[in-house]
């Protein structure tokens, strides 16, 4: 569906558990396309005319869904930039049950099969990725971090605006 007023739907990860990626993405993403922190998206591109629906579809699946732990399992290197690996299965039935609800206004890319991962670099040389890559593969070590609701974004032809956030139900 075409969209003049796009929304991008992210995961909120715990500020604690989320600093280090923006530390790492302040230092290795190009400052003139670093418009955001770091962050963990689910859909790119939902229809700002369908707000206060897609509002009240987040709000109720939030509420179904207890705050999840996912593993940083391992870096990918994306060619012209590097982002770290989610490992979180239990959090897979979110995004599907949001697709579910929103499948009529998705396009291709939000279609995919969801592979969550927080960039840190992008945009880049090849050879300064590879770089970067090599760097933080060195001193790698999984860890778990939490994540705790989901964030509603307006898409502003490159920087984002925080419009919404809907609490994972912190007793589930």
């Amino acid at each position: 569906m075409k969209t003049h007023k796009p929304l991008i739907l992210t995961a909120r990860i715990a500020k604690e558990d989320i600093e280090p990626f923006d530390r790492l993405r302040k230092a290795h993403f190009p400052p003139d396309r670093n418009f955001l922190g770091a962050h963990l998206t689910m859909f790119h591109r939902l229809p700002g005319e369908f707000r206060e629906r897609i509002g009240e579809t987040l709000t109720a699946v939030a509420a179904q869904a207890g705050m999840f732990e996912a593993e940083v399992s391992g870096l990918r290197h994306l060619g012209a930039g590097v982002a770290y690996v989610i490992t979180a299965p239990a959090l897979h039935h979110v995004p599907a049950a949001l697709k579910a609800e929103f499948v009529a206004w998705l396009g291709s890319q939000d279609m995919q099969k969801w592979q969550p991962h927080i960039t840190v670099q992008n945009k880049v040389a090849r050879m300064k990725a590879d770089a970067l890559h090599r760097d933080l593969s060195d001193g790698f070590r999984p860890r778990t971090i939490r994540i705790i609701g989901l964030d509603l974004w307006d898409y502003l032809d490159g920087p984002w605006q925080h419009a919404d956030f809907a609490p994972f139900d912190l007793n589930c």
